[in-house]
């Protein structure tokens, strides 16, 4: 077996096997307020051999208006969908986008999720792997079928847990929207603006460097370091709008051999959608 990626890979680091057969690169590219977007952009170039994964469609559950904008998939339906793109229980699979990580890394966990290891997110995205000389392809690849055996794990918490946990010290909430949504201003995605209180704000795109890659290891465990204050990570539960950039945060973490976080995937967008559940405004 080749060599393992679990959390980032370089461009370089991808081209070197971009054509072994245990590899699976899947292109996640997504926009929020162009659902379409994705695809079109991946019939329009994108790496060699990669199979397109949509956000709402492959990533992503069935809405209920309670439950968020991007619940997690069926857990079955979802191995069943890797399979159809080839992968396997030891396949290598490597997940890009050209935001920073920020769809890549809703694969990535997702995966981790369903117990696989060999998963990680291209650093820099597309525009890492186009700076670095590499060539953009125009073929579809054929579906290749493979089996999938789930070995899920607990990586993720429900709202009640999150309600339940609410002040005390066993529960590191960490916020990954923006700034100024997480005070409750400029939302123009979910209902109600604010955040949940006690929780605090680390945006995602913090995690990342003039370039658009992720800040080395060591940056990135003084930076989380900060947070914890000396809590383990295994305290801290990852949020945001729909449980997607969370996801980034919770990779920087394991980047920074900060692990064993978790997700609460309905964010703030299930959170708000249940007015018992208290809200809170401002700088947290």
């Amino acid at each position: 077996m080749s060599a393992s990626y679990a959390t980032l890979i370089g461009a370089a680091d991808l081209a070197q096997h971009i054509r072994d057969p245990d590899w699976i690169v899947c292109d996640c590219r997504f926009d929020l307020g162009n659902p379409d977007f994705g695809y079109q952009a991946y019939l329009a170039g994108h790496l060699a051999g990669a199979y397109f994964l949509d956000l709402d469609e492959d990533l992503s559950g069935a809405k209920n208006g309670a439950n968020g904008r991007h619940p997690l998939p069926d857990p079955a339906r979802l191995a069943a969908r890797l399979a159809t793109c080839g992968i396997g229980n030891h396949s290598q699979v490597v997940a890009y986008d050209d935001a920073c990580g920020m769809f890549a890394s809703r694969l990535w966990w997702l995966m981790r999720w369903l117990g696989h290891r060999r998963v990680a997110v291209l650093d820099g995205g597309l525009q890492a792997w186009i700076g670095c000389g590499q060539a953009i392809d125009y073929e579809q690849p054929e579906p290749r079928p493979n089996t999938y055996t789930l070995a899920l794990r607990s990586d993720r918490v429900e709202a009640d847990y999150v309600f339940e946990h609410l002040g005390r010290p066993d529960m590191l909430l960490i916020d990954a929207r923006s700034p100024d949504r997480f005070r409750g201003e400029n939302e123009v995605l979910d209902p109600i603006g604010g955040h949940i209180p006690g929780a605090i704000n680390r945006h995602y795109r913090d995690n990342l460097d003039e370039h658009g890659c992720f800040k080395q290891a060591s940056v990135l465990r003084e930076e989380f370091g900060a947070l914890l204050q000396g809590r383990s990570p295994r305290t801290v539960v990852h949020q945001c709008g729909s449980g997607v950039t969370a996801c980034a945060n919770i990779l920087a973490m394991e980047a920074a051999g900060l692990t064993g976080s978790r997700l609460y995937a309905g964010s703030w967008s299930e959170w708000c959608a249940d007015p018992r559940r208290p809200v809170a405004r401002g700088p947290g």
